[in-house]
């Protein structure tokens, strides 16, 4: 008897450990994503700014900003407007 219950828990670590690989991996499939839009959302931001400025725009409009920061605010409560912060800082540059 004891060594079905050995066999049992050692093929549910088994499963376990099997389960965690394939999370983990689309973790990092996730992590490669977010990381490419990241960079993809910067280049398009600061190409915004660029054209933005040749005619005669300022660097930054902040009702813009505002509503990007209560858009995030709103979808993931506090953290949301920290990472949109951060967001608007990769596209725009530090104030």
């Amino acid at each position: 008897m004891a060594t079905d219950a050995t066999a049992e828990s050692t093929e549910t670590q088994t499963d376990a450990q099997a389960e965690l690989e394939e999370l983990r991996g689309q973790i990092d499939r996730m992590d490669s994503e977010l990381i490419r839009l990241w960079k993809e959302r910067a280049a398009v931001s600061q190409r915004i700014g660029q054209i933005r400025m040749a005619n005669g725009g300022t660097r930054l409009v902040l009702n813009r900003e505002r509503a990007i920061l209560d858009k995030y605010g709103t979808a993931l409560g506090a953290d949301g407007t920290n990472i949109a912060m951060l967001i608007l800082r990769a596209g725009r540059g530090p104030l």
